[in-house]
């Protein structure tokens, strides 16, 4: 054996590893197999004999410590003999923990990572140097850190931490013009800093060479020199890149250099890699690069082992790679948790965010585990990035035996059953994610001569008025509607017309539906996005149609803000929102604002379309818009809050916080509910004025100013749509007082002077927003005030009054005017407060916040017998006027499509617990609870209203 007798002959370490008791099986998995193996043992033996004595990660450390210590100052050409004198003996070291299993795969690709990295930072230090003492950059690039002028970007495999054995390292070379002495001459001075860097580590000599170096996923590489300042690179991607840049930018990271630079540059182009919508189209686009590969390359046949290749072929790494990233891309920019650069690191969290299932994460990633380990020893064989399999059976027998398997038989079968299951998923992924539209049905006629057959075929489907959709149908042909102007969008149409026209018949009014259709189409800006998502989801065309034709203000809803089409994908209203990571992680308020109103524009949307489609009932549809708009407060609030600090500095022991009234303090929110809440604040006594911003506030003007800002980003519209609308009527004062009061102003207020109308709203209050201690006092203060009882009689009298006068001022518009109409929703909400604000100063337990609660209570308690049909009425008046909202443009009008009274029938149905069967046998349910609520109101509240109108 030619490496016993060099190593006989060798140094003392050689000698000595040839005499440890452990060395010879060391020595036989090695070398036995790789060539390239066997001379790095003969060169560098007091690698392997570290490993042995002290373990793999210190030999590890040991081997690539010279790098950190080289100096700057070195020569060109002892520099470069000391880089391939480590990259030797660290490559032995991770070969060897590799194929000993001392290491696992992510362990190996680290080391391999941190081998490149400490490479880069070695050169990148000398090279700075050098421009400056050649006076082309300003001393302080010298240190090679922050401030030094030059990115260096980590892309692929390096900037995911997830090198192979003999990996190219991908760079991008980003440079900030002011660094330089000339910053006219900056590009000159950073492009020849990157060609030496690429010398220093791609250069073969006696000694071998470091890396391979790859620049060309840089900006529009042809065009480009090798060096790219920060500002052109920015401008490119926001205004010229493409979907394999977004793709490639996931797994970037500043590698080397100025890192903090590098980390702003990557925060900087975050909305050009993870969009705001969900842009099925993406989809396309990754699987079109994929194809492209398989015919540059001629992988284009099926799999077969012997000479397949294990990175680029079918089933291979890059398919596991492809399907993770285009969901990535697909969701991540909704779920900041998508956004992780390593492989494995991305099918986790696809699998607990509801992206992928959990058999597709084990089956793929014991693939990917797999076809990584064969790449590793294909390349150790000879030191090659090679992914090609041999083709003869000696070839598969060395790398069977490389790998621990018995024969090539054993390799064949095992790498045939992963790259199949690879292939399974990666076309579920891009060519059939969740089945395919009719390739059957309704053919859009090509002349005037085809029109007649194609009338009488529409007319049988269902269209009354089969000219009319057939006009519309020639528009989007045509595209004479903006969102089919483009030829990919009319293609996508086109392709889904069998399938849209098959579900808008289906409804009851199809004519109605198509025309909804045409009409959103017509306000969309462009069509290619959403018209791919419903390609690649064909479920939603149904949905869309049943949305359509229930309720027609969804379709101007949908064209103004296609963000709520993404909302349709979901059929889990309930799912958490990641509205707090979304709003902490942008980059200036307004992005945050924007991103928290698409989240709350989608998540209304499918709480709103369950409803409709009576997938949610009204109690569980009102808690969850009210949980979304806490979720909004909890996130917007404090961001708020951070940005005016940042100006005005803080107050001393100062506290916001956000008390939750009316249909939100009850968590019984209806479609378009505005957000009723009190702001209340608090500072220390002997706070004067606020410290630490560029302008300083006393208290007052402080939490005033902070409390209109807060309004304001909370009410504002932006391109996304408003958040809420925010009602502050029922602070002290009402709209008279500031729009903030001190917690002490208002324990005051309700102590002496506040109505009783304002103590019956106060039932409903809770606190919602603010730090946890200040909201304890809140809570407290709340409850004092809850508590404070009137003298007997006075809350039922005062009750009775109001409802009498409002019955005067406003009374109903209308039959369906369910919330003014005597017997409807203000009566049974009257009835609730007015009672527990009679008795629950001397009976605490009874304190409820929600009506349906408070009522249960009260009837529990004795109070009020009727309170199992109150509740079956509340329940039935929330329902209905949700619907009705969500129906109509004005809620109150009297004319029913068919579609929209199936939905009410359906609606009321769930509510009673009882199927309700045409329209006639609602009215007389209304009529029913409608005298039971009045009924109850009179004997409870007040027998004699004055202003009545029975």
């Amino acid at each position: 054996m030619r490496l016993r007798t060099a190593l006989e002959e060798g140094d003392a370490n050689a000698q000595a590893l040839l005499a440890h008791a452990d060395a010879l099986p060391w020595l036989a998995a090695l070398a036995g197999h790789s060539p390239y193996l066997a001379d790095l043992l003969e060169r560098e033996p007091a690698s392997l004999l570290r490993l042995l004595e002290r373990g793999a990660d210190e030999a590890f450390q040991l081997a690539i410590a010279p790098l950190s210590r080289a100096d700057a100052a070195t020569a060109r050409p002892a520099l470069a003999t000391l880089l391939r004198q480590v990259k030797r003996r660290a490559a032995l070291v991770i070969a060897a923990a590799d194929i000993g299993g001392l290491w696992p795969l992510e362990r190996v690709t680290e080391a391999l990572t941190t081998l490149a990295e400490a490479a880069l930072g070695a050169c990148l230090r000398h090279l700075l140097r050098a421009a400056v003492e050649r006076g082309e950059l300003k001393r302080a690039a010298a240190r090679g850190g922050r401030g030094c002028g030059l990115v260096v970007m980590g892309m692929g495999k390096l900037g995911a931490r997830e090198l192979n054995y003999s990996s190219d390292i991908d760079l991008i070379l980003m440079f900030d013009p002011s660094v330089a002495t000339e910053p006219d001459e900056a590009q000159g001075c950073f492009v020849r800093i990157a060609r030496e860097l690429v010398k220093l580590l791609d250069e073969r000599t006696a000694d071998g060479y470091v890396f391979r170096t790859d620049l060309r996923l840089r900006p529009d590489p042809a065009a480009t020199p090798l060096a790219v300042s920060i500002p052109a690179a920015i401008s490119y991607y926001e205004s010229m890149g493409a979907t394999w840049e977004r793709a490639a930018m996931i797994k970037a990271r500043p590698v080397a250099g100025d890192i903090a630079a590098g980390e702003a540059f990557l925060r900087e182009i975050r909305p050009f890699v993870w969009r705001r919508f969900l842009d099925f189209s993406a989809l396309a686009d990754i699987h079109a690069i994929k194809r492209q590969i398989n015919q540059h390359k001629g992988l284009g046949g099926g799999i077969t082992v012997p000479g397949h290749d294990v990175k680029l072929g079918r089933g291979g790494i890059r398919e596991i790679e492809f399907s993770a990233q285009a969901l990535q891309l697909l969701w991540g920019g909704r779920d900041p948790a998508l956004r992780q650069p390593t492989t494995l690191g991305a099918l986790t969290a696809l699998v607990a965010a509801g992206r992928m299932d959990r058999v597709a994460l084990g089956e793929l990633s014991d693939a990917y585990l797999l076809l990584r380990q064969v790449e590793h020893r294909l390349q150790m064989l000879h030191d090659r990035q090679t992914h090609r399999l041999p083709q003869d059976e000696p070839g598969l027998a060395r790398i069977a035996s490389f790998m621990g398997l018995t024969g090539p038989e054993a390799l064949i079968e095992r790498l045939t059953a992963s790259m199949r299951c690879v292939e399974g998923h990666y076309l579920e992924v891009f060519e059939g994610i969740v089945g395919e539209l009719p390739q059957s049905g309704f053919v859009m006629p090509e002349g005037p001569e085809d029109a007649p057959e194609a009338l009488a075929a529409l007319e049988g489907m269902g269209f009354r008025d089969g000219a009319s959709a057939l006009g519309i149908l020639r528009g989007w042909q045509q595209g004479r509607v903006r969102a089919t102007r483009s030829e990919r969008a009319r293609a996508l149409l086109a392709g889904m017309l069998p399938g849209l026209l098959e579900s808008f018949a289906a409804e009851a009014e199809p004519d109605a539906v198509l025309a909804r259709f045409d009409a959103m189409l017509s306000h969309l800006p462009v069509g290619v996005q959403i018209l791919s998502m419903i390609q690649r989801n064909p479920a939603l065309l149904r949905r869309i149609a049943t949305i359509l034709g229930a309720a027609p203000p969804f379709a101007d809803h949908l064209a103004h803000f296609p963000a709520a089409f993404e909302g349709l994908l979901s059929s889990d209203p309930t799912a958490p929102l990641p509205m707090l990571a979304r709003v902490r992680e942008a980059r200036h308020l307004e992005e945050a604002l924007d991103a928290a109103r698409r989240l709350a524009t989608e998540r209304r949307f499918e709480i709103d379309a369950a409803l409709l489609e009576g997938r949610l009932a009204a109690d569980e549809a009102g808690l969850l818009r009210s949980n979304l708009a806490e979720d909004v407060m909890g996130a917007v609030i404090p961001r708020v809050s951070a940005e005016f600090a940042l100006r005005h500095g803080k107050l001393a022991g100062g506290a916001l916080a956000v008390l939750a009234m009316g249909k939100l303090g009850g968590q019984e929110m209806l479609p378009g509910s505005d957000l009723d809440i009190v702001l209340l604040y608090d500072h220390a006594a002997d706070a004067e004025a606020s410290q630490g911003g560029t302008k300083s506030l006393a208290p007052s003007d402080y939490f005033i100013r902070l409390s209109h800002q807060i309004v304001a980003a909370l009410s504002s519209p932006g391109a996304e749509g408003q958040l809420f609308a925010v009602d502050m009527r029922l602070r002290p004062t009402g709209n008279k007082g500031p729009v903030a009061t001190r917690l002490s102003s208002f324990e005051r207020y309700q102590a002496e002077e506040a109505w009783s109308w304002e103590r019956m709203a106060l039932m409903r209050a809770r606190v919602v927003a603010g730090p946890v201690a200040f909201r304890r006092r809140v809570a407290q203060a709340l409850r004092q005030a809850q508590l404070r009882p009137l003298p007997a009689g006075r809350a039922l009298h005062d009750a009775a009054a109001m409802r009498a006068r409002l019955l005067r001022e406003l009374p109903p518009e209308g039959p369906w005017d369910l919330k003014a109409m005597p017997g409807g929703m203000i009566e049974v909400e009257f009835i609730a407060q007015a009672l527990l604000l009679e008795h629950a100063p001397h009976r605490p337990e009874l304190l409820r916040h929600n009506t349906a609660a408070a009522l249960a209570a009260l009837g529990e308690a004795g109070l009020l017998p009727e309170a199992v049909a109150l509740c079956r009425a509340e329940r039935l008046w929330r329902s209905l006027l949700g619907l009705r909202r969500l129906m109509m443009a004005r809620p109150m009008d009297h004319d029913l499509s068919r579609s929209a009274e199936a939905v009410l029938l359906r609606g009321a149905g769930l509510a009673l617990g009882e199927v309700v069967v045409d329209g006639l046998a609602l009215r007389a349910q209304l009529d029913i609870h409608a005298a039971l609520v009045r009924d109850a109101f009179a004997r409870h509240v007040g027998r004699h209203i004055a202003g009545e109108n029975a």
